[in-house]
């Protein structure tokens, strides 16, 4: 939390920026714990919205862009042989390979939610020839979504921030209950949607 802290503090927004594009492409930075701190120092007034949203959704747009230009260019075998210098192991490259063959595009949508699949699923669409309108449409949703969700809870938190601190090994869990609430409230949006247009509204 004092490394955070101190980033914020020393860059600003600029810390933002850089410390998500790392993140995303595999560097071991807690995005969802940055995101979260981020949120709680707009609570106390000492960032704004517009500032850390912009900064944040940037950092993660560029990160994830530059994941995906590594897999076109490099492939597979940059993957297996640096992969695991940033956590991304065998096992999870071969996951969220068999995710992607079935999944695809929602898989980079929603993928953010899953520490560890996040980071695989950009080289996975570059591996696999996604065209590059496809990839961003799925990519960068998913992007402003995650977003949002860890700074909103931040800002919710607010003078609660330290109990982030207590929970921070927890994030996986965060990261898939989030992901269940956004599938449970589009399914409700797209519920509702069907029957207006059933009822001729």
């Amino acid at each position: 939390m004092e490394v955070l802290g101190s980033l914020i503090e020393t860059y600003g927004y600029y810390g933002i920026f850089i410390a998500l594009v790392l993140g995303i492409v595999g560097l071991p930075i807690p995005d969802e714990l940055l995101l979260t701190f981020v949120g709680y120092n707009i609570f106390i007034s000492r960032m704004t919205w517009s500032g850390s949203l912009f900064a944040a959704l940037l950092g993660s747009l560029m990160g994830i862009t530059i994941s995906y230009l590594l897999g076109i260019k490099l492939g597979v075998p940059f993957l297996k042989k640096y992969g695991p210098k940033f956590h991304i192991t065998e096992k999870r490259i071969q996951i969220t390979a068999s995710y992607f063959s079935r999944y695809g595009g929602w898989l980079l949508t929603f993928g953010y939610f899953l520490p560890g699949i996040r980071h695989v699923t950009a080289y996975m669409a570059g591996i696999s020839n996604f065209k590059f309108g496809k990839f961003a449409f799925f990519a960068y949703l998913g992007s402003l979504i995650w977003v949002h969700t860890f700074i909103l809870l931040g800002f919710t938190l607010g003078n609660n921030w330290t109990i982030v601190s207590e929970v921070e090994g927890y994030f996986h869990n965060v990261g898939i209950v989030a992901l269940i609430l956004v599938g449970v409230a589009l399914f409700v949006f797209l519920y509702i949607r069907r029957r207006r247009k059933k009822l001729g509204h």
